[in-house]
């Protein structure tokens, strides 16, 4: 009998005698199968595309993110053998493999300018854009996107709350000058309101007490508040999203010579060093001699044990006692000490490698390439656009939903796609 986590927004009549997968080995196939998470193989993860075929690109590092979210996942069930709301492994894979296939060309230089184009017309962020993706606009189905289950469509949601009530005192930009400042425009986080309609059917078995705590948020800045809470299957899939960013991208970093031991000496291992962590204590000199070995075996020993590290010590933990669903009751959380560890890889890659003056110059080219596109598909759209796209464009019942087509356009491309398209508009030979 079929749960209300396992119906989808559109009953389907598939021809498929025989099948006998679960609704969310399902979900799965069509992600593997849908055109917009083959093109992660062409989108930038942290270094540019087709600049060395050694790089992680969004493709792989989403598959090396359902690895580890399968791996978290068997953890908790053998920690936790009574809980008995965990997700199927087939559900944490089909979150992981796609919980990027929102995000735009040129990484979050791309997010930004989207979000900076789309100030007046509901925002642009990507994860809003994941769930519109696999609810509305991948043309597996008409209108209902990859029509997946509820419980999966929950499990994107990583910001539950309409942009418009998590973005204020929206910072204003000079038109006489060129070019934007980036962490002015730096997208809220959360689900675009013409999409209110999917978010509501997925948090409506929910009882009304936990969908109002579901929604709560906080000021983190002069513009900007932030969700507090998710569903258990979500911080399963992050968690294993940080630990992929932290130590697999951290790899792509050391194997490239991008970050040097002379960098790990001076900005991670005295911060390391700092921790009152016993396994630091007793590993951290071991493993910095691993990590930035000339042995590539040595190296790829190390990023396993930091790996299996983050994932033996995660631990099920209530989110909040107030939720009376166990899907938004529990999370996952690490234990300190290695959430303190966890925590400064990551701004140790944030900080040494995405901050890097090189990579910024790369990421700012690619957002002011995408702000060129927008502006010279808005002026002439009829003319510009793909029939298809054209014919979308002409449906939408106000300016708003224009551009919102504009911004699904440009998120679709890759980035050798969005090039090849700016040198036909713009290239003088």
């Amino acid at each position: 009998m079929q749960t209300v986590w396992q119906q989808r927004l559109s009953q389907q009549h598939k021809h498929r005698p025989n099948d006998n997968r679960s609704p969310w080995q399902v979900d799965r196939s069509r992600i593997i199968h849908a055109a917009a998470f083959r093109r992660l193989q062409a989108k930038t993860q942290i270094m540019g595309i087709g600049v060395n075929d050694f790089y992680r690109t969004r493709l792989t590092h989403s598959l090396e993110v359902s690895q580890i979210g399968s791996g978290l996942l068997r953890h908790l069930k053998i920690k936790n053998p009574e809980f008995a709301h965990f997700p199927s492994t087939s559900l944490i894979e089909t979150l992981c493999l796609a919980h990027d296939i929102g995000h735009p060309p040129f990484g979050h230089g791309g997010e930004t300018a989207l979000n900076y184009l789309m100030r007046d017309h509901g925002g642009f962020e990507g994860n809003a854009q994941t769930l519109r993706i696999v609810s509305k606009l991948e043309p597996y189905s008409k209108g209902f996107g990859m029509n997946l289950t509820r419980r999966t469509l929950l499990g994107f949601v990583k910001y539950p709350a309409i942009i418009d009530t998590l973005w204020f005192n929206k910072p204003t930009h000079d038109s006489k000058q060129r070019f934007i400042k980036a962490n002015d425009w730096l997208p809220a986080k959360g689900v675009y309101r013409c999409d209110k309609d999917v978010f509501d059917w997925i948090i409506l078995p929910f009882s009304e007490q936990d969908q109002v705590l579901l929604q709560q948020h906080q000021v983190i800045d002069q513009y900007r508040c932030k969700t507090q809470f998710k569903s258990l299957d979500c911080a399963i899939m992050e968690l294993a999203d940080d630990i992929a960013y932290a130590v697999h991208d951290l790899e792509d970093a050391i194997a490239t010579d991008t970050l040097t031991y002379s960098d790990w000496t001076l900005y991670a291992q005295p911060k390391l060093a700092s921790l009152s962590s016993p396994w630091i204590d007793e590993n951290l000199d071991n493993i910095s001699e691993r990590l930035f070995s000339r042995d590539e075996a040595l190296r790829k020993d190390a990023i396993g044990e930091l790996v299996n590290l983050f994932i033996v010590n995660s631990a099920l933990s209530v989110q909040h006692q107030d939720f009376e669903s166990p899907l938004l009751k529990y999370s996952v959380t690490l234990d300190e000490e290695f959430s303190d560890i966890l925590d400064i890889l990551k701004i140790f890659v944030f900080e040494r490698l995405i901050r890097e003056p090189k990579m910024q110059q790369i990421e700012f080219s690619g957002q002011n390439l995408l702000i060129d596109l927008f502006r010279a598909l808005a002026s002439d759209p009829m003319r510009l656009l793909p029939y298809t796209t054209q014919e979308q464009y002409q449906l939408a019942q106000s300016e708003q939903m224009q551009m919102r087509i504009l911004a699904d356009y440009l998120c679709g491309m890759t980035d050798e796609h969005a090039r090849r398209t700016h040198k036909r508009l713009f290239a003088s030979e």
